[in-house]
């Protein structure tokens, strides 16, 4: 029979189950500071376990809200092993919801055995609010407060807004539902460095809103590390989108010199956020209103590499509110069924023709689909024939694809499309067809995925099939279909696809190609000598205008013909497979990787040339010229190197795409 434990531990309260003959066993769960802490506190759990088998051990922690459900927060990872106990990576925690008691879980789990234990630490946060009087505290991030008011009455809503000392205009955080036993408590975000500013609420009860009384909060200096400096060649005019007045940048690119955070400025380039990432290697794939979703480099389950090999949800101060990891993603897949998300370590050398291995997160994670899912790419490295793709060494070939990865609202993989499976032919992929410009790779070369396989016996250059670089999840195609479906763009095959997915009932294959030598015709009113994208970057359906959004690097149009890269907008019509440009503009910059596309909200379009010259990002803004397909620079700001960026009217509200 099993036998429950409950012992008290620094201020909490430790309960588990130990089955008889257990195989896997919990031997303590520690925080760096006991119980209780305030709203805002950081706390550290170090956990111990056994393993009766040869492990390893990995270690989940999910956690419950006070009267809430458990959810993830940091998925299985594996532990270390010293003296005949396993030890899980450092758990941080930082509670900025409301006061009470939280259940943090602890899952351990040696996945070769399948053998598993859990148990629960109760754990008491009580509120930064002691009277009646609302509360401001600093965060790590000197530009980043915590603003807490007390309870406010049941059925009314709520929410924080914040100023300049002595200005009129204020933002605003979005709306909260009122609790009237706890308090509310929200990140204030978006302020200059070393500047004061008064912080209210504003409570909605049946429509009548009602003021708050004001604190005054005194931001503290930018760090001592390297901040980016930015120079307006086009100062923001009467043209251009003032509304969408923050630039956030996502400036920490493989291969830099330096290690730049992310930014957001205002459109004169002064810094209102900063991020730095714990490594020099991170992606922002997406702005959420409390956050950011990020790939970032760190431990995983691949000893090999730890580059790209976490997903992440991070808070505006910086706090990790879930993560994932290659590892725990790859045993979900290998559970899905997908045979070419094998751990790379496992593979023996020289790698067999047909073995296949999940290598990093790339390039894109979104959130957007329905019920809280969520969408990931993860490079997929595989070995092919003698002289696929035209290798002529007569050695077996390494051929880099990818994976879209579709994650429910807990962050576990339950559907993926594997292009390797299409790769059969039209209408699908075809192995045969080489990357556009061939472009190949070898071990740790910049702007390439780790390489795994290659080595002793396979030909000496892996080759970067695809490349998949966006992801747009297309809510409502007007083609009939009952769900909707994935929009994925693959930069070294020049083309933009979509995948029957249908959310989570279609077949997985590829509906269509469009691109160059694809299944749509150009209708090339213009006369474009080289009409088709290249090499394309950030790829969205616009919901206001359904119209499709991308930044065209243009490397294949720029090997034969020379020119800048592109801001393009393509009206698409599926009945008659014809794609019209309703804007090709010349960006006047050439940017051979990385970019962005985004619609305004007063009908500009914004587009990130991030990679000039290997040195220069441009955020540039155009005002399409009504009757042509050209348009006017009304902003034009450069900066260090951008993988992408986007234009918000406050970083409380992410675009649509």
């Amino acid at each position: 029979m099993p036998q429950c434990h409950l012992l008290p531990v620094m201020g909490v309260v430790v309960a588990w189950s130990i089955p008889a003959l257990a195989m896997v066993q919990i031997q303590s769960i520690l925080p760096s500071v006991a119980a209780p802490q305030v709203i805002g506190a950081t706390i550290t759990f170090t956990v111990t376990a056994s393993d009766t088998d040869q492990g390893p051990l990995a270690f989940r922690f999910n956690i419950a809200p006070p009267g809430g459900h458990v959810a993830l927060v940091k998925d299985f990872n594996l532990g270390t092993y010293n003296s005949g106990a396993w030890t899980a990576l450092p758990f941080v925690w930082t509670p900025t919801g409301i006061e009470g008691v939280y259940q943090i879980q602890v899952i351990a789990k040696d996945f070769a055995s399948g053998h598993s234990a859990s148990a629960n630490v109760s754990y008491q946060v009580n509120p930064l609010v002691a009277g009646t009087a609302p509360v401001v505290v600093a965060t790590a991030n000197p530009l980043v407060a915590l603003f807490s008011v007390p309870p406010c009455p049941a059925g009314s809503h709520i929410r924080a807004k914040f100023k300049p000392a002595g200005a009129t205009a204020a933002t605003a955080t979005p709306w909260a539902v009122c609790r009237p036993a706890t308090t509310t408590t929200f990140e204030i975000a978006g302020m200059y460095p070393k500047s004061t500013y008064q912080i209210f609420s504003q409570t909605d009860t049946a429509g009548k809103i009602v003021n708050g009384r004001p604190v005054s909060f005194t931001t503290g200096s930018l760090p001592g590390t390297p901040i980016p400096k930015f120079t307006l060649n086009l100062p923001a005019g009467a043209a251009a989108d003032l509304q969408d007045s923050i630039v956030l940048e996502d400036l920490t690119m493989s291969g830099q010199a330096i290690h730049y955070p992310e930014v957001a400025t205002d459109l004169s380039g002064n810094i209102l956020w900063y991020y730095y990432s714990p490594s020099s290697q991170d992606l922002v794939t997406r702005p959420l209103p409390d956050g950011l979703l990020i790939i970032e480099s760190g431990p995983a389950w691949n000893p090999a590499s730890q580059l790209h090999q976490l997903l992440r949800q991070i808070d505006w101060a910086g706090n990790i509110v879930r993560e994932t990891n290659t590892g725990a993603i790859q045993q979900e897949l290998l559970a899905l069924g997908a045979t070419d998300a094998q751990p790379c370590t496992a593979i023996p050398t020289p790698a067999p023709v047909g073995s296949a291995c999940l290598g990093e997160f790339g390039h894109d994670f979104i959130h957007t689909l329905p019920n809280g899912y969520s969408a990931a790419i993860v490079d997929i490295e595989k070995i092919f024939p003698p002289g696929t793709q035209g290798d002529t060494t007569g050695l077996p070939v390494d051929i880099v694809g990818d994976m879209i990865v579709v994650l429910d609202q807990n962050w576990q993989a339950v559907w993926y499309f594997d292009a390797f499976e299409h790769a059969g032919g039209p209408p699908q992929l075809s192995i045969t067809r080489q990357a556009v410009l061939n472009e190949t790779c070898v071990v740790n070369q910049p702007g390439c995925p780790p390489i795994f396989l290659l080595g002793n016996g396979i030909a000496p250059l892996a080759r970067d099939w695809l490349h998949a670089n966006s992801l747009y999840y297309w809510p409502a195609p007007q083609d009939g279909l009952a769900a909707g479906d994935l929009i994925w763009s693959s930069r070294h095959q020049d083309w933009v696809m979509r995948v029957d997915y249908q959310d989570g009932a279609g077949t997985g294959n590829i509906l269509w190609r469009m691109g160059l030598d694809g299944d749509f015709l150009f209708n090339n009113v213009n006369s474009d000598p080289w009409p088709w994208f290249s090499h394309q970057h950030e790829v969205d359906i616009e919901s206001a205008s359904g119209n499709l959004t991308l930044f065209d690097n243009g490397n294949t149009r720029f090997a034969y013909l020379g020119g800048d890269s592109r801001g393009m907008v393509l009206q698409i019509d599926e009945s008659a497979m014809q794609a019209t440009p309703a804007l090709s503009v010349d960006l006047g910059v050439y940017s051979s990787a990385v970019g962005s596309a985004q619609l305004l909200g007063d009908g500009n379009y914004f587009f990130m040339a991030g990679f000039t010259n290997g040195t220069t990002g441009y955020a540039i803004e155009v005002q399409p010229s009504p009757g042509t397909l050209t348009g006017t620079q009304v902003f034009n700001m450069s900066g260090t190197l951008s993988y992408r960026s986007w234009r918000m009217t406050s970083l409380y509200t992410p675009p649509a795409t």
